[in-house]
């Protein structure tokens, strides 16, 4: 008995092009999320910030792996 991959050509359906996947999304209005998070990203020196604590920031080695300065850095600023 023939499954239906091997009679598409073994390949699997083909997806189906919907209104997300075809550039509709370009005309939508940015959500209040984002532009926050673009003005932040706009207005705060995150290189200069990382490299200003770096030093004393703490490095992975015994115990626990510290979560990354950047990632830190950005969710101390959202709060």
């Amino acid at each position: 008995m023939e499954s239906w991959r091997s009679r598409s050509g073994g390949q699997g359906a083909t997806r189906q092009t919907t209104l997300a996947t075809s550039g509709f999304d370009r005309y939508s209005k940015p959500t209040r999320r984002a532009a926050f998070l673009a003005e932040m990203d706009r207005v705060v020196p995150w290189k200069q910030l990382c490299a200003l604590i770096d030093p004393f920031y703490p490095k992975p080695g015994k115990g626990r792996s510290p979560v990354g300065l950047e990632g830190m850095l950005r969710i101390y600023f959202l709060q």
